[in-house]
């Protein structure tokens, strides 16, 4: 696996996760990061591909993989801020905390994340501009900005 290219994999139909793959874009001007969803194909045969299996619905972590290694919850959070421009690359300091104090808290959001932030009917299709950088592309997408 390409180590400059490490790959975000998130749900595709919960609104925060979308906000935050278009949070990560936005701090991302070089392109580093490429993305998938979930609930893809391509995201369902990168995770066998590793050995890791997530239920296909509501999907309760973010994964990152960066070459043979997969981090998921807090890990691939503050992993993906640490190489991000701007001050929430600071936010990667709290990886020196050990797990039973940070995933708590990313758990708590998670399963609250569609009541708070909704769903939507299908995955958001990249931009014509941002398409390269996602692996995968899924029937019934809707455009994002």
């Amino acid at each position: 696996m390409d180590l400059e290219h490490p790959i975000v994999l998130f749900d595709g139909v919960c609104n925060l996760c979308a906000a935050s793959v278009q949070f990560i874009i936005d701090r991302d001007p070089t392109g580093v990061f490429r993305f998938a969803s979930l609930q893809s194909p391509e995201g369902q045969r990168l995770l066998t591909a590793r050995g890791h299996a997530l239920p296909k619905a509501d999907p309760e972590s973010v994964l990152l993989i960066e070459g043979a290694r997969v981090f998921e919850r807090s890990d691939a959070a503050l992993r993906i801020a640490k190489r991000l421009r701007g001050p929430v690359r600071l936010a990667a300091v709290l990886l020196a905390l050990p797990h039973a104090l940070r995933d708590p808290a990313y758990r708590f959001v998670a399963k609250r994340r569609y009541r708070w932030f909704g769903k939507a009917d299908a995955c958001r299709l990249p931009t014509p501009a941002l398409r390269a950088r996602f692996l995968d592309q899924v029937p019934g997408q809707i455009e994002s900005r």
